[in-house]
């Protein structure tokens, strides 16, 4: 079975409060992320398609050392057919000071998500990884 990796990053903001970025499709949200290119760190590539699809400067983010959340699951990947792959998503935790605008390049728009836990997003992906971060708030000094 094929293997592909994804990454990206879940943008949090303090002000005006507590909140996280999400993506809008049409039919559901998701998180700025993306494939791995060649030569690629991890890192790279979760910055990378962070800047690509929200406009967000790469130095304007500060990245939680202590926070990487991994998921692997078997979707069905479009750019090879109809073949199920192996994919791994990888995402981290990064802090913005001061978010001037979001430009969306690839999808339907954005939403600024309250930090209220338990959230209730997306089964698969997102509710997972929330909990993640609710778990390493609660270990971590804020």
């Amino acid at each position: 079975m094929r293997q592909v990796k994804s990454c990206g990053v879940l943008l949090f903001r303090r002000i005006p409060e507590l909140s996280f970025l999400l993506m809008k499709h049409s039919h559901r949200f998701d998180l700025p992320k993306g494939h791995v290119e060649p030569g690629e760190t991890e890192i790279q590539c979760a910055l990378r398609e962070m800047w690509e699809e929200t406009g967000v400067a790469i130095d304007q983010v500060t990245l939680d050392p202590e926070f990487r959340f991994e998921e692997m699951y078997y979707p069905i990947e479009p750019r090879f057919g109809s073949e199920r792959v192996e994919k791994t998503l990888v995402i981290f935790l990064g802090w913005i000071d001061r978010v001037d605008r979001i430009q969306v390049t690839e999808h339907g728009g954005h939403e600024w998500r309250a930090w209220k836990p338990p959230h209730n997003i997306q089964k698969y992906t997102i509710n997972p990884l929330l909990m993640a971060v609710e778990q390493h708030f609660a270990k971590s000094p804020k």
